[in-house]
């Protein structure tokens, strides 16, 4: 990577030592289907991260100055399988560190890595999916490690809550859980699908956000962009509500393909982690010190998709 700090951050901001935030990129495409890119997507949105104003209007707060440390990029590319345990150690490794550990893909496969991680260091996890795709193959293309797959291992071992889905293949039909699936042309008619999909979350929430669940008309540069994709103001509300109900214990975003012609996807990238970490921190003092808390509650949330007892 060429970037040698997050957002141009000077280093007294930006040391591992001190940074309540660690950004692992993965520059990683191996496995995507139709517009290659996504490689080119982490170095492109710490561009324009270095471009972005870094007071935040909404929460009144300077985020940046909790630390944020840009870890070494994974790079490893000689396998999808080899990539993803390589994810998996990076992710978990700072975890342990007692960071606030956030990743930026890449195609969606490197989530496969990254939800390993934090599934294995906090019980009851819940995946929180922002998606157009349901991404529930066991396999394809010869590897359970392809982006297609990004999210089956998850539907087996953890709480996924997949929302914003409008493309999947039928035999994923066999393996989604369509209580915890809110489906982009529901939601579009019924918005109780916020408080619903939050009050199926356990306490400790992993978010995984693959750029393409946006609408096309304000992030067309993703691989597999699909049309009834959500926008920019809601996303943030619902993403708002979730980190101050929720104890949200890191979050990855994958899947933008920079165009060098287009780069408003690139902001909205840079826009949405920086928005999502001034939710996570915007009651911390910069010299509070931080508890990634992966000492977990054991309930398990099995509430209904929609319960009519509950009032909206």
């Amino acid at each position: 990577m060429q970037t040698k700090s997050y957002a141009g951050i000077s280093e007294e901001f930006s040391k591992l030592e001190t940074a309540k935030i660690v950004l692992i990129p993965v520059p990683y495409d191996g496995t995507s289907t139709w517009q290659k890119g996504a490689d080119k997507g982490p170095e492109a949105f710490l561009s324009a991260s270095e471009n972005m104003e870094l007071y935040d209007i909404e929460t009144e707060s300077e985020v940046y100055k909790q630390g944020v440390y840009l870890a070494d990029a994974v790079t490893e590319n000689s396998s999808p399988e080899a990539m993803v345990e390589a994810v998996h150690k990076a992710t978990k490794s700072y975890i342990k560190k007692n960071k606030f550990v956030t990743i930026f893909g890449g195609e969606h496969s490197i989530s496969i890595g990254t939800i390993r991680a934090f599934n294995e260091m906090y019980t009851n996890l819940t995946v929180l999916q922002l998606d157009a795709h349901a991404d529930l193959r066991k396999e394809y293309e010869g590897s359970k490690c392809n982006h297609a797959c990004a999210v089956y291992e998850a539907s087996q071992t953890t709480n996924l809550i997949q929302v914003g889905i409008r493309s999947m293949d039928v035999i994923e039909t066999t393996v989604m859980d369509k209580e915890k699936t809110y489906f982009a042309h529901e939601m579009a008619m019924d918005d109780t699908w916020v408080d619903s999909s939050i009050d199926q979350m356990t306490e400790n929430v992993f978010i995984t956000i693959d750029l393409d669940v946006f609408d096309p008309s304000i992030m067309p540069s993703t691989g597999t962009p699909e049309p009834g994709g959500l926008l920019w103001y809601e996303t943030l509300e619902y993403l708002k509500q979730v980190f101050t109900e929720k104890n949200v214990v890191g979050f990855d975003i994958v899947e933008l393909c920079p165009n060098k012609e287009e780069k408003s996807s690139d902001f909205l990238a840079a826009k949405l982690y920086y928005k999502m970490l001034s939710y996570k921190f915007q009651s911390d003092d910069a010299g509070d010190d931080f508890d990634n808390e992966f000492k977990t509650l054991k309930e398990k949330n099995n509430s209904a998709k929609y319960n009519e007892d509950d009032e909206y």
